[in-house]
């Protein structure tokens, strides 16, 4: 599908994660997702139960932790607007260190940091053990419509191509003496943006035509490999069906 494209997200390690079929981890994933949300946030035993294990997958993986912590800051929009609810939130509210804080805020702030970091970790151990060109092809085997599989790939396969097009854009800008970094000379960068947007799209249609041209029908060959077996399916359930564990014991699905 997309020849040898890795992503700055993923990690060559030798670990066994790392030599899962994709299908499996992101069903794995999925389901781990899955239990997170149904979980009331007042259960803290169980958030923190989620938390150890993926601990444990983070040291099977040999995912260093301050490489993790670094990259799950792009929650940081989604702590800010939790740390907000708190002091604008409505009905109850406590004292706390001469603040006055809504009860409904409170637990709809650890609601979001809770599940939002637990989501955010599974997803970025997802990527650290798995290219993307193993993520396009285990959506496919799990029959994702090929539509959105197709999109993927292409955006893949060029997405390094629009990224030297608008570095060379920004060189030839700069060699004529000008930087725009202001407010009022937003101007230029919105001609650079919409250039950058006409190349693209007419780079797009020479290579759908040269594609045509050589038999494409919509839809690219189906990469060669053996599906998943039995016994990576049963090795990838453990994450889902220990947090399942996890919520039954806590009293939470029933």
């Amino acid at each position: 599908m997309a020849a040898g494209h890795a992503h700055p997200l993923y990690l060559d390690r030798a670990g066994r994660l790392h030599r899962l079929a994709p299908e499996v981890k992101i069903v794995a994933v999925l389901l781990f997702t899955v239990v997170v949300v149904l979980t009331p946030p007042a259960e803290f035993a169980a958030f923190g139960g989620y938390a150890v294990l993926l601990a444990a997958v983070t040291a099977v993986a040999r995912v260093p932790v301050l490489w993790l912590l670094k990259r799950a800051t792009i929650e940081l929009p989604f702590v800010l607007l939790a740390v907000a609810l708190p002091i604008f939130g409505h009905g109850e509210r406590v004292d706390w260190l001469g603040m006055s804080l809504s009860v409904e805020g409170l637990h709809g702030a650890w609601n979001i940091f809770a599940k939002g970091t637990l989501g955010v970790l599974a997803s970025l151990l997802l990527a650290a053990t798995t290219t993307m060109r193993d993520l396009l092809i285990g959506l496919d085997r799990l029959r994702v419509p090929a539509v959105f599989t197709q999109i993927a790939t292409f955006m893949l396969r060029y997405l390094d191509v629009l990224a030297d097009d608008a570095r060379r854009m920004r060189i030839a800008r700069l060699s004529r003496g000008y930087d725009p970094r202001f407010l009022w000379q937003v101007k230029a960068f919105a001609v650079g943006v919409g250039s950058l947007f006409l190349r693209s799209y007419e780079r797009g249609e020479r290579v759908y035509l040269a594609m045509v041209s050589r038999g494409y029908t919509g839809r690219l060959p189906h990469p060669a490999g053996r599906p998943a077996p039995p016994r990576e399916w049963a090795l990838s359930a453990t994450l889902p069906v220990l947090s399942a564990g996890i919520a039954l014991a806590a009293g939470l699905l029933t």
